[in-house]
């Protein structure tokens, strides 16, 4: 199975965060995994084709707001919030409390 690339928390960076959380199909995977912790990709139950999928959990993982890491044949994804409220303290909350 192909490992994933995180960014550092310190490359971290406002607009590509706020770029991820700007879709409404990214804001709801980041609402479940706050509701639901750890969790993989086939149980959040997105509402869109596979590579769709594929593609938003891309997106959140290049910006940093998700880590994934494999599990047997599946990813586990989850928050990086101890990442984020290092680098941008009170967004992630603030972004949850809206949604």
């Amino acid at each position: 199975m192909r490992t994933r690339n995180h960014p550092a928390a310190a490359d971290l960076t406002l607009p590509q965060v706020l770029h991820a959380l700007s879709d409404p199909v990214r804001l709801g995977l980041v609402r479940k995994l706050a509701d639901g912790g750890e969790q993989p990709c086939n149980a959040l139950d997105l509402a869109v084709a596979k590579s769709t999928a594929s593609h938003h959990f891309r997106v959140l993982r290049e910006a940093g707001i998700i880590l994934q890491r494999p599990e047997g044949t599946q990813f586990m994804n989850s928050l990086r919030r101890e990442d984020l409220e290092a680098r941008f303290p009170g967004l992630l909350e603030a972004v949850l409390r809206a949604v």
